[in-house]
């Protein structure tokens, strides 16, 4: 049987608890989730790709189905890389479907083969994104209870000394 790799990808500056939530969730359905942390050179980032990447690794220590890879250009041009034809988005809100329904139909425009999931976002975890936990460390708020289990305000600042 073939092996069931999905792409759940993303910005994630930083990753949330709400972003943990989906991965946790899709474990369920796939046999491996490949998180792929998007470089967009023409967005200001918070954290460097290389400390989102280190912290989404320890938020899955504990878990060998779980992966994690920089990509940069269009998501189906990543799937096809990786041998995956399922793109994982979690929706929040009504307006993250409308969103999120066009980028998939545009995906699947492209390639044929790409089918995208959607996975509601727990009702504890909606109003969580990354905008707002910036917002909250940057003013000096301690965010750990919007980061995955495994991460505390702590790792946000050993990042910004890399």
């Amino acid at each position: 049987m073939m092996e069931r790799i999905a792409v759940f990808p993303g910005s994630f500056d930083p990753f949330t608890v709400g972003h943990e939530e989906i991965v946790r969730r899709a474990l369920k359905l796939f046999d491996k989730i490949i998180i792929a942390v998007g470089i967009n050179p023409g967005k200001r980032e918070f954290l460097s790709t290389e400390s989102r990447i280190k912290l989404i690794q320890k938020a899955f220590s504990d878990t060998g189905r779980v992966s994690v890879e920089p990509y940069s250009g269009l998501t189906v041009d990543f799937c096809q890389q990786v041998n995956s034809h399922i793109i994982i988005r979690g929706l929040r809100t009504a307006a993250d479907f409308e969103y999120e329904r066009a980028i998939g139909q545009a995906n699947r425009a492209m390639d044929g083969d790409i089918e995208t999931v959607f996975i509601l976002t727990s009702t504890e975890h909606t109003f969580v994104s990354s905008t707002i936990v910036r917002n909250i460390y940057m003013n000096g708020g301690d965010v750990t209870k919007f980061l995955p289990e495994r991460l505390t305000t702590e790792d946000l600042r050993h990042c910004e000394d890399l």
